[in-house]
């Protein structure tokens, strides 16, 4: 049995319009990072899918039972839901949440566009290595990755610690999701932080470089990894509402 939700990790959904959003928050975080986009694109009419991810919003004992099934299957779900009752449904999502997105839009090509922010898409060789050696020696965690934000003051609501066995199945499903990057055919607009301590800036290369589709890439120049939250947040948004404008129309 999963353990409590943490106070404002919950996730949230609207019925809207016959045009539908996905959104989609990162390893280790919540709906949390995410609410404010998912309630801007409710505002203006969507309909609006943000699940909590398996394992996500708990406790750090909780996702380390948890996989990329598990994730992945959260996330399909949560698009062939906002399907059923959409005509056209767009995905936004962060760091994991945009290796999620950019799953959902390999297979499922109904997928209108993808607002792709700071997204892995690349697992990197030799933290995947260290990884397996550090598991092969008994480590279950390591040091928490989240509140990678510039922005003085602001935290955010992720775990404590780092689950190593998720991690590296985070890194197992996207692999498979690099390997098949040129089956996106739908928009991306991609969103990169100048600075990122957590996901390196060579992940959104391989979307310029791969994807078949049309993409768009805005750099961000005063926040981290957690845009969403940080001092662009309000950059986030607006080029993230502007790009669901178009092709949601």
């Amino acid at each position: 049995m999963s353990a409590d939700i943490m106070p404002g990790c919950e996730p949230f959904s609207f019925h809207g319009s016959t045009s539908g959003v996905l959104v989609l928050h990162g390893f280790t975080g919540n709906p949390s990072s995410m609410r404010s986009l998912g309630e801007l694109a409710a505002k203006a009419g969507y309909s609006v899918e943000l699940p909590r991810l398996a394992g996500h919003g708990t406790t750090v004992q909780d996702m380390m039972t948890t996989t990329w099934a598990d994730w992945s299957r959260d996330a399909e779900e949560a698009y062939d839901t906002l399907s059923a009752r959409c005509d056209r449904v767009a995905v936004v999502g962060l760091s994991m949440g945009g290796g999620l997105g950019a799953h959902i839009a390999e297979v499922r090509p109904s997928v209108a566009g993808c607002v792709l922010i700071n997204p892995i898409v690349k697992p990197p060789p030799e933290v995947v290595e260290g990884v397996r050696q550090l598991l092969e020696a008994g480590v279950e965690t390591v040091e928490a990755i989240g509140s990678d934000i510039k922005k003085e003051g602001t935290l955010e609501a992720s775990y404590d610690a780092t689950p190593l066995a998720a991690v590296l199945s985070l890194f197992s499903g996207i692999q498979t999701v690099h390997k098949n990057l040129s089956d996106i055919s739908a928009p991306v607009l991609l969103i990169s932080s100048r600075e990122d301590h957590v996901v390196t800036s060579d992940n959104g290369d391989e979307l310029v470089a791969k994807v078949s589709g049309p993409i768009e890439r805005i750099w961000l120049e005063n926040s981290y990894h957690v845009a969403t939250i940080d001092n662009d947040q309000e950059l986030v948004e607006s080029l993230t509402m502007d790009f669901l404008a178009r092709v949601l129309s």
